[in-house]
């Protein structure tokens, strides 16, 4: 039992963060179709279940975890899997490729290097997932309107301005506006350590983690 709960949390962070090891595979120089071979299969023998047995969340990141894993795939074993036809292995988790080259074609096109792409994608991922979150449980308690209206708060204090509008589009007053705002931007926070939570072995590690992944944003 124990076994199969990890195994589908294993699955539900591979399905969030398989973009950031695409896009480190199409850094690499690997053409599109490759790039999506490669990482489909790589997630394929990373989910089958005589492949869990290596997974061991105590030794440490999930993220460095599955960039060396990537790695040690595509140095020793990506000749095997390209050998194969297109599509003729077992589909494990289901990848959206027209959609992760689309995306990449939107990158950045300065000489940003795999690992620092790898590592700004896995970034934004997590501010998504966590942004996401946040957007559903607003939605589910019927404030998706002042989600929508206060979300741009949550990377600064909004101006008084700001606040009046809001409190205008949502018939309330200027003092409830920055009650809410305040709140979103520390559930914004809480949720966001609860998501990188989930990559690293030891709670300890969240804070560190969070400064590495703003100097990726910011690198």
């Amino acid at each position: 039992m124990e076994s199969s709960v990890a195994a589908r949390a294993l699955e539900q962070l591979c399905r969030i963060y398989w973009y950031p090891l695409y896009a480190y595979v199409r850094r690499q120089g690997r053409d599109s179709h490759e790039a999506q071979d490669l990482t489909q299969e790589f997630f394929a023998r990373l989910l089958a279940a005589k492949s869990l047995q290596f997974v061991d969340r105590s030794k440490g990141k999930f993220r460095s975890f599955l960039l060396a894993s990537m790695n040690h795939f595509l140095a020793k074993e990506w000749n095997r899997a390209h050998r194969q036809k297109r599509g003729g292995g077992q589909v494990i988790l289901s990848l959206d490729d027209d959609t992760a080259e689309q995306q990449y074609l939107r990158e950045p096109a300065d000489p940003m290097t795999a690992d620092r792409l790898f590592d700004r994608r896995w970034a934004l991922t997590v501010l998504e997932q966590a942004m996401a979150r946040l957007k559903n449980e607003f939605t589910t308690g019927g404030k998706a309107e002042l989600f929508e209206q206060l979300k741009a708060s949550i990377s600064g204090e909004p101006t008084a301005a700001t606040y009046a509008e809001v409190a205008a589009n949502c018939q309330m007053s200027e003092g409830a506006v920055k009650v809410a705002a305040h709140r979103l931007r520390k559930r914004y926070g809480e949720l966001l350590r609860e998501e990188i939570a989930q990559t690293v072995s030891r709670p300890e590690e969240v804070e560190d983690e969070i400064r590495l992944l703003v100097a990726a944003l910011r690198g």
